[in-house]
């Protein structure tokens, strides 16, 4: 049995290893990959977002207890970080959807819409902190 021809000619090189680092994404792709991480950071969190959650139903103490912990920068740095994750995968989901329905798939359109995905989804997180902080 003979084997399989190959696709590319025989002149090509294939590359020997490949550089994540060197590959140049075009931003789509980068909100594509960050939708991912982010929603696999959110499924990570779950179980200490639903214990901090348990905890503040508990009883009056818990609820303070609660309080008290989200006020330590050790969780509620992450916690921000949590925010921002549930923010982007939700803009880039609606996004998705979109694409999905044929809106947005020429290379303009995805750049664009990639482009109010960053922007979004950073400007509300900013305003939930600056909220969340008491600024106004």
């Amino acid at each position: 049995m003979a084997a399989p021809r190959s696709i590319q000619s025989p002149n090509k090189q294939r590359p020997k290893f490949l550089t994540l680092t060197a590959i140049r994404l075009p931003l789509a792709g980068v909100v594509s990959i960050m939708h991912r991480i982010s929603g696999s950071i959110l499924f990570l969190a779950l179980p200490a977002l639903i214990a901090l959650f348990g905890l503040s139903l508990e009883s009056p103490a818990g609820f303070e207890r609660a309080g008290n912990l989200v006020k330590q920068p050790m969780i509620g740095i992450p916690l921000f970080g949590l925010a921002w994750a549930y923010i982007h995968h939700f803009c880039a989901g609606i996004r998705f959807l979109l694409l999905d329905m044929h809106i947005g798939l020429d290379k303009d359109g995805a750049r664009r819409s990639a482009v109010g995905v960053l922007v979004v989804s950073l400007t509300l997180t900013s305003l939930l902190a600056l909220k969340l902080l008491g600024v106004f």
